[in-house]
């Protein structure tokens, strides 16, 4: 079933509208001409997703010298717990809580009875965009796509 969300002309760029449809409440996102669409409902646990803060994702080529990537996906944070989502695919990343850190043996030894210098344990690999680890959840994605300058959804 398609939905008009508005005219093309009243959905500036970096505007969010947030509509019902048939019960089921559904924020549509303008970036440049790309259209996003996600259910306002944050699968953690039930959060308004969609007024939650918008970001790029940062990233790093070595720590502590970041900038915000303005060519990929924005991410949007629900705004009860920040649990963060990719506005294409609905996946979560990196959250709150839920980050494995990795944990090492600790013993008390004397100054002597040391002979070598301890190695580092090799990087968690990284397999999301910026570097980010997938989290648990997906909030639902809808199609949204213009149609003779309406900006619609197809639920």
């Amino acid at each position: 079933m398609k939905v008009i969300v508005s005219k093309l002309e009243d959905f500036p760029d970096g505007d969010r509208k947030i509509i019902d449809v048939n019960g089921r409440s559904v924020g549509v996102f303008r970036f440049g001409n790309t259209f996003y669409a996600i259910r306002n409902r944050c699968p953690h646990q039930w959060g308004p997703l969609c007024i939650g803060r918008i970001a790029s994702r940062p990233v790093a080529e070595v720590p502590g010298a970041y900038k915000m990537a303005d060519d990929e996906v924005p991410l949007i944070a629900c705004p009860w717990h920040g649990w963060e989502y990719d506005l294409a695919t609905g996946q979560s990343w990196m959250g709150p809580g839920h980050v494995d850190a990795r944990t090492y043996e600790v013993e008390i030894e004397s100054g002597g009875d040391l002979v070598a210098e301890g190695v580092a344990a090799p990087a968690t690999e990284l397999r999301g965009p910026g570097g980010r680890l997938p989290g648990p959840y997906k909030a639902d994605t809808v199609s949204v796509f213009v149609e003779d300058n309406y900006v619609i959804i197809d639920d």
